[in-house]
């Protein structure tokens, strides 16, 4: 081997050590940000905002792409994604995280949990939503930002629920995590998982009889289009976290990293106002349509509920004390 060619070698071998070792990125970064939903809803928005402020920001040296309607695969697929350490974000909430590997979480999203707004920030501005966030990146999951609005989340469906009662038996679409299959399953329902994007066709053929969701969701679906009663339980209330993973969260200089989250703040704070607004014009985009608007008691959802903080698929795994803990921060006696 010439001495010309082992210096060349020497040289590339170099670099790619260094490579290895280096946590930043030095030129154009590109970030994928793929969810289940479609153009036109608030969380769209939001990151059409997010990404208009991220790349002037940066002047250019990061860019994001935006994929609508489930098309980079569903939740759990991007995040075994994230995992493996490619620039791709997702929205994803306690439950999800939960089956992640941190199980305090899924508290987040058991049913009537928060009665406000201002009891779920109080929650996720916390040190036990911190200890949460570093248990998670721990697992290679990184959250950015968590101060987004979802919504609250009701259920749409093909009869008419006005009563727990009613909905025994009654098949219900819920996202594949624990803890909502719980939460529908102490009801007296048969929680069934789909993706969102098979919904319509699963409502249209009666493979299911209903579907939960915040309003915009379920409008911007067209569920309505195949299930005509809308129920207004309020069983959740949903904030959004957007995450990626560690590998490529570390891979980003500190001035890329605190572009992305102060933008991810920034813009869910003018599109919560958007978010709010959209849900509350969307009870009357239901009644157009020619959908059945069910005011219930909601205190009697909330006894039949109860159960979901007892159930041994999620109680179990708790800490000792969770229901406690978490109960007093929201009441601003704890941390």
């Amino acid at each position: 081997m010439s001495k010309v060619l082992k210096a060349m070698m020497v040289c590339l071998l170099t670099l790619v050590s260094l490579a290895a070792v280096l946590p930043a990125r030095a030129g154009q970064v590109e970030i994928r940000v793929g969810y289940e939903n479609h153009p036109g809803e608030p969380v769209d928005l939001f990151c059409i905002e997010w990404k208009r402020l991220v790349e002037e920001r940066s002047k250019g040296t990061m860019s994001i792409q935006l994929f609508p309607s489930s098309q980079l695969g569903s939740k759990n697929d991007i995040m075994d994604q994230m995992i493996a350490g490619d620039s791709v974000i997702t929205l994803a909430d306690g439950a999800f995280f939960a089956d992640r590997g941190v199980p305090d979480y899924s508290i987040t999203f058991a049913p009537y949990l928060f009665a406000t707004w201002d009891d779920a920030w109080r929650l996720f501005a916390s040190d036990w939503h911190k200890e949460q966030m570093d248990k998670l990146e721990k697992l290679g999951l990184k959250v950015l930002v968590w101060n987004g609005i979802y919504g609250v989340r009701h259920t749409l469906t093909t009869r008419p629920v006005r009563r727990v009662d009613d909905l025994k038996g009654m098949k219900i679409r819920v996202p594949n995590n624990t803890m909502q299959i719980v939460g529908f399953d102490v009801l007296g329902a048969t929680p069934t998982p789909l993706p969102l994007g098979e919904v319509y066709t699963a409502l249209q053929q009666r493979v299911i009889e209903g579907v939960e969701n915040p309003l915009t969701v379920l409008y911007n679906g067209k569920f309505h289009e195949v299930a005509k009663f809308l129920t207004l339980d309020g069983h959740i209330r949903n904030n959004v976290n957007w995450v990626s993973g560690t590998i490529f969260f570390n891979s980003l200089t500190p001035e890329q990293q605190n572009i992305l989250i102060d933008s991810g703040v920034e813009a869910n704070e003018t599109i919560n106002i958007v978010a709010e607004k959209a849900n509350e014009d969307a009870i009357q985009l239901f009644k157009d349509a020619g959908v059945e608007i069910i005011e219930v008691d909601v205190t009697e959802f909330q006894k039949a509920a109860i159960g979901a903080y007892t159930d041994p698929r999620v109680a179990a795994r708790w800490t000792p004390g969770l229901g406690d803990r978490v109960r007093g921060i929201i009441a601003g006696t704890g941390k």
